[in-house]
């Protein structure tokens, strides 16, 4: 790179991506030089073969538009020209460089040797915290117009408008976070690198001060943090307003009252100050206003003393009540909400140990690029939270290395010490009134040592519909032979974990005694579990075996292992005891001597205790599997044909709130949501939960389904329970062509991953040739990723199960139309939904009615829920089940539903034609 070097920043539209039979359909470059864009040059291209619909469709370039443009050979000499001297640059360079340097050598031009920057790379390493690095997805979040996506020279633009907002980002950083990012950047592809390298000696020439935002520590840069101490007003309306004038005095022009809201606020305050129950239920549909229907009450209640925690079902949820409903809450309530989000220490950086990575970096392009990004993202944040960092996943090396472990773990000599997140996050916990979980971290609370949250008058469960779930999922323990039997392996080669963890205790000679009694002990532990597999698998039927899904195991089946089995068993116990008893003495000296061990070596130790925490989740969860049988436990077993085994164990008991540890700890409780009762029953969910006696109060539905939704059920559908799989997705096919003629996007909801699939496989090819897009769970990507496509298209088909059913933002006219292929039961051959319903059946509860049916109703409600979230949205849901209809327990489904919601059975094409009247009416 040169002073004053040309960038030509370069986008290709093509009719496919093999290059050897493909061909560019299009060319777009934009020169940049000095920081400013100095020329632009784009042109159509005859490719000499059809451009396939999905192409034109994506592109917008037609086959009769190209019909006129030049052919490659034409233009490839003046392209070639034009790059000549210039630093290629592009959003995936790996795909525009190779393609174009293969058609310029086909035509005839010289080979492309000029040196190439990748703007992808670049945008992970300066913008990290965006949720997408797709181009379009770029431009959107950063404000950059782009006209028409997927044409090459709006493309160009694009590219060129970002290479120059990351440069100037760049050049705003600390310098002593560049060169960091210019060291990391040897592991970048191209020579994005020397384009690094170019900026930070130019910026090198002319130092400037440091911002007075940030301060160095220990050779890094951070964004300075405080916290904000709790102020109490001392003046303005301490008493709660009951009556309504009084509240729209304090709510004034900021909201408008609604007397659904303001009936919870009264109640919410009388069950914190007067009720004699412990429990209160409020079901409150969606547009009642529920966050600020508690919000409001509980800030004339909550101090730091006696905080306010919320338990809410996600951390998109935690967010949102912090960054939205607090916010709004703070403009009417005369006494502060002071709000602070509490996570599991896991989801910290630890700085300390990411200190040590940049000391002694692994030379890997992925990790490379995520140092470079946390280093750029250690400038904006003030909690160290790294779900900011919009990841999907954190199981890339990286994140176990730097994920931060707990207090207890860190240096208190290390410089970085009084910078760290989690002590910043406990500060500011002693400043907040109100404290904000998600029900995965309230139910850990039961599985915790010491507990995380305070003892308060105040708790409350938004979304309580999904504590029992949570609950359940949290109390899961399983093992997995094969996968243990490959990392155990893994760690005990030379130069790996155990070796390393040696090589630090050089001069440990007691620890070295201990590890190696530790590996053998792994050792033996490996083969005791190979013999009781195979003790275990002679339980089951030789057939059975073969290919064994998942199976209970009972105690009557259990009763019968040999004797072998049970000396393997015992052996087993032995074994674990003397590796958790070698674990607490390794890591009490560890953690007594920290203060002498490098960043480096806590690294190593970090892995070293995630293992030892395995075993301790393995001891807890065989003893439980050989020694517990009582109903609650529900334990299961399954064999691959190589008969590696794996266990299971879930505990039926986990939702029931007083077993729990933490639920004596909260004076009050208020669960809410939007659909917590079965129908008319009110129980259903109290007693889930274990608390029979619970007060429960409904809120008024504020909407108006009969104006604005719709519900159908197919006359000339089939009998789902009647048909194969095979003939029950060509008719969900045949319902999806005919329903997609509205040209609108839909929502389709499946109960099996196996029906979706072949749905997905039957309609593919028809909706790409025609130009619109089908996408479908578990095959077009993340959750969060076809969310965001479906969200920006205007027709875009959606095949969804599991977490689809709810939980689904789709604001506004995102969507008006639902398809539920089935009704959403538990299929009761499931090996645990089996076992769940015989434990209720031997407690006198009749499984279907009062566990099946309750169960799959909520989901239908909350599936319409997609449809109608505001009084502006408009929508329909088409049933393709007729046993809503035809069933005696349809009449209970259809009751629990809004009462004034349209019902209409009809067949096929005079649905479409009503949708149409309706929708666009």
């Amino acid at each position: 790179m040169k002073k004053s070097q040309i960038y030509a920043v370069v986008d290709i539209e093509t009719t496919g991506t093999d290059s050897t039979i493909d061909r560019i359909i299009q060319f777009g470059c934009v020169l940049i030089q000095d920081g400013k864009i100095i020329s632009r040059f784009a042109t159509d291209i005859n490719p000499n073969q059809a451009i396939s619909p999905q192409i034109q469709k994506l592109t917008g370039i037609s086959n009769s538009r190209v019909q006129k443009a030049p052919y490659f050979e034409d233009v490839a000499l003046t392209i070639y020209n034009l790059l000549a001297d210039t630093v290629f640059v592009a959003h995936n360079i790996y795909f525009d460089y190779s393609f174009l340097a293969q058609e310029l050598v086909r035509c005839g031009a010289p080979k492309l040797e000029i040196p190439g920057i990748d703007t992808v790379e670049l945008s992970q390493i300066v913008l990290p915290t965006e949720k997408s690095f797709r181009l379009g997805d770029l431009s959107e979040s950063l404000g950059l117009v782009h006209d028409n996506p997927h044409q090459a020279d709006s493309d160009a633009q694009v590219t060129a408008e970002l290479l120059l907002l990351i440069e100037a980002k760049m050049r705003r950083l600390p310098l002593i976070t560049m060169e960091a990012i210019d060291k990391l950047s040897q592991q970048t592809g191209m020579d994005t690198s020397r384009y690094i390298h170019y900026i930070y000696e130019e910026m090198k020439q002319e130092i400037l001060p440091l911002s007075k935002e940030y301060r160095v520590v220990s050779g890094i840069a951070l964004r300075k943090k405080e916290v904000p101490l709790f102020e109490e007003k001392l003046y303005g309306q301490t008493t709660f307003p009951k009556k309504k004038k009084t509240k729209e005095k304090i709510f004034g022009q900021t909201i408008s009252y609604r007397s659904e809201q303001s009936r919870m606020m009264n109640l919410v305050y009388e069950h914190f100050t007067q009720d004699e129950s412990k429990d209160l239920f409020i079901e409150a549909a969606t547009g009642t206003g529920k966050s600020l229907g508690y919000l409001f009450p509980l800030s004339y209640l909550a101090t730091p003393e006696k905080p306010l925690i919320i338990s809410t079902v996600s951390i998109v949820l935690q967010n949102q009540l912090l960054e939205k409903d607090i916010q709004l809450a703070n403009r009417i309530c005369p006494r502060p909400l002071q709000a602070t989000i509490i996570k599991s220490h896991r989801h910290y950086i630890d700085l300390q140990r990411f200190k040590a990575t940049l000391n002694d970096p692994l030379p890997q392009k992925q990790y490379a690029l995520y140092q470079m990004g946390v280093l750029v993202w250690l400038l904006e944040t003030l909690t160290g939270d790294l779900d900011e960092l919009q990841l999907i996943n954190f199981n890339h090396i990286f994140w176990r290395d730097v994920a931060h472990r707990g207090i207890d773990f860190l240096s208190s000599k290390d410089a970085l010490y009084q910078e760290d997140f989690v002590r910043f996050l406990y500060k500011r916990v002693k400043q907040s009134n109100v404290l904000i979980v998600n029900h995965a971290f309230l139910a850990q609370e039961s599985l915790r040592e010491t507990a995380l949250l305070p003892k308060s008058p105040y708790l409350i469960i938004d979304e309580a519909h999904h504590l029992a779930d949570i609950a359940g999922k949290i109390s899961h323990r399983q093992f997995n032979y094969a996968s243990f039997k490959k990392q155990l392996a893994l760690y005990l080669e030379e130069e790996q974990l155990f070796d390393q963890v040696t090589h630090i205790f050089d001069e440990a000679k007691e620890e070295r005694r201990l590890l190696r009694i530790y590996c053998k002990a792994a050792t033996d532990l490996v083969e005791e579990f190979s013999d009781l597999f195979y003790e275990i698998n002679t339980l089951f039927p030789k057939q059975k075996r073969q290919s064994m899904e998942t199976e209970l195991l009972v105690k009557s089946l259990f009763d019968q292992l040999s004797l072998e089995g049970e000396s393997s068993i015992q052996k087993i116990e032995i074994l674990l005891s003397e590796m958790r008893e070698i674990q607490k003495r390794i890591q009490q000296s560890i953690e007594e001597h920290l203060e002498k061990y490098t960043s480096s070596d806590r690294i190593v130790f970090v892995r070293l205790l995630q293992f030892f925490e395995q075993i301790d989740r393995l001891h807890e969860c065989f003893d439980i599997y050989v020694n517990e049988w009582q109903p609650r436990w529900i334990k299961e077993y399954s064999c691959t044909s190589q008969g590696y085994g794996a266990l299971a164990i879930n505990d039926l008991e986990a939702s029931i709130l007083p077993t729990t540890t933490w639920y004596e700890r909260y004076q009050r409780i208020l669960y809410t949501g939007g659909t917590l009762k079965f129908g008319r029953d009110k129980k259903y969910l109290p007693n889930k939960l274990g608390v029979p006696d619970a007060l429960f109060k409904t809120l008024p539905d504020p909407y108006d389904y009969e104006q604005h939704a719709r519900l159908y059920i197919p006359t000339d559908g089939i009998a789902v329970n009647q048909v194969n799989n095979a003939e029950f997705s060509a008719y969900i096919a045949t319902v999806i062509q005919e329903i997609s003629k509205q040209d609108r996007s839909i929502l389709v909801l499946f109960t099996s991953h196996e029906i979706l699939s072949s749905v997905y496989h039957r309609l593919h090819q028809a909706f790409l040739n025609d130009g619109r897009e089908l996408l479908a769970q578990g095959i077009s990507g993340s959750r969060e990723k076809i969310l965001k496509r479906f969200i920006h298209s205007k027709n875009s088909i959606l095949l969804g199960a599991d977490s689809f059913w709810e939980g689904v933002d789709l604001p506004g006219d995102t969507l008006s139309l639902l398809i539920v292929t089935r009704l959403p039961f538990e299929n009761p051959q499931r090996p645990f939904v089996k076992a769940r319903y015989e434990y209720l059946e031997e407690k006198g509860i009749q499984a279907f009615a009062h566990e099946a049916l309750p169960k799959a109703t909520l989901r239908l409600r909350q599936a319409l829920g997609r449809l109608i979230r505001s009084n502006k949205d408009k929508g329909a849901m088409i049933v393709l089940d007729r046993r809503l209809i035809t069933a005696k327990y349809g009449k209970q489904m259809i009751k629990a539903l809004p009462k004034n919601l349209p019902v209409k059975e009809a067949p096929l094409n005079e649905i479409t034609t009503e949708l149409a009247d309706f929708l666009n009416s």
